[in-house]
């Protein structure tokens, strides 16, 4: 759940950097962070195979981290973000939106931790963050503050058929419900984990803090490879959140892209009487107007990317635009992501002009694959 825009002039590095380096790590920039790509003797492939097959281990520290504490912070992050946070009881995590108050654009996606009434965690995306937090605070009533915890917590997430097997082979808890987190210790380690996650796949996030994260990444490191698993890197990540059609800030929600377009609707608490973007949002529902996310499943051989024509007919009408693409390893052919107009249905075929080579396509609701995320 990162994005790629408004990232500043030096990448900066998180609390394994160094380990990444000495593994062979191939890295790049991403949301204004050195992140590794893929890791030596694995790749892509075979990473992107070990989180759907047996289990993976990133490192995801660059997401953005946050605290909204003091009387009335549930009711501030409540009456601001999309998503209906007195749905969920103290213990519980949800994903939201953070949308553009005039516009209904997407300033950022996140998820938020209910630890009480006077405590919400959040986790923006890397490069977002410090907007969120900015319009957060110019919100706040007095004795509510939002302090951002970026570089004060590593996130480290395990996917996997077999990651409650390595929790439990590490000594850290496993087996609670979906979108529910622990606060415990690890070896007098103060430790988050929550059971959440963007393969599509069972799998946690657990959040030492900073300074620990070194320990705690190296014990889930042992596990998993002794499970059979790799650790995994930012372009497995990509390929495997495509495969379930998740949403990419920067690719399929932005300032431009709502949540109605984008078809993360049901992260909205449409019975709310007040968030940011209520009255746009509620307008465009009702009016059913405007693109709609979809998915492409190749028909041809060929690899989909982002910002390619969409279109259909003898004409070669344009009809859209993908928002993602990519090969997908568990199905073998072209999957993209794209925003298409309204009059673009179900099972229609299209073609994606990729460097003015016709790419046929048909169009899917997302995910390509099953979904595991909930499976017990």
């Amino acid at each position: 759940m990162a994005s790629e825009t408004s990232a500043p002039a030096s990448p900066r590095t998180g609390p394994l950097h160094d380990r990444h380096v000495a593994a062979g790590a191939r890295t790049a920039e991403f949301g204004g962070w050195t992140m590794p790509l893929e890791y030596p003797g694995g790749g892509v492939l075979k990473e992107h195979a070990a989180v759907r097959e047996a289990v993976g281990l990133f490192d995801v520290s660059h997401l953005g981290k946050a605290v909204v504490r003091g009387p009335g912070a549930a009711d501030l992050v409540n009456r601001t973000l999309t998503n209906d946070l007195a749905r969920i009881a103290p213990g519980r995590a949800q994903y939201t939106l953070c949308c553009d108050d005039a516009t209904g654009g997407v300033v950022d996606d996140l998820i938020v931790y209910l630890r009480s009434p006077e405590e919400v965690f959040a986790v923006p995306n890397a490069a977002n963050a410090v907007e969120v937090i900015r319009r957060l605070r110019d919100a706040a009533p007095d004795g509510v503050e939002v302090v951002d915890q970026h570089t004060d917590l590593a996130v480290l997430a395990v996917q996997g058929p077999l990651v409650d097997d390595v929790l439990t082979d590490v000594g850290l808890p496993a087996g609670h419900e979906y979108m529910s987190f622990i606060d415990t210790t690890w070896r007098g380690v103060p430790v988050t984990v929550c059971r959440t996650g963007y393969t599509g796949e069972r799998g946690y996030e657990v959040l030492p803090r900073w300074e620990d994260a070194g320990e705690v990444w190296d014990a889930l490191l042992t596990a998993v490879t002794a499970r059979g698993g790799l650790p995994a890197g930012l372009g497995a990540r990509d390929t495997l959140r495509t495969e379930m059609g998740y949403a990419l800030h920067g690719h399929e929600l932005s300032l431009d892209i709502t949540p109605v377009m984008a078809g993360v609707g049901w992260a909205v608490g449409w019975d709310k009487p007040q968030f940011w973007g209520r009255d746009v949002l509620v307008e465009q529902r009702a009016a059913k107007s405007g693109p709609l996310a979809r998915g492409l499943l190749a028909r041809d051989r060929g690899v989909l990317r982002d910002g390619l024509d969409v279109v259909r007919g003898q004409g070669a009408e344009v009809v859209g635009r993908t928002t993602s693409g990519t090969f997908s390893p568990t199905l073998r052919r072209g999957i993209a992501l794209a925003l298409l107009d309204r009059t673009v249905r179900l099972g229609d075929e299209v073609a994606v002009d990729v460097r003015g080579r016709l790419v046929r396509c048909e169009v899917v609701r997302p995910p390509f694959v099953r979904d595991r995320t909930r499976e017990d």
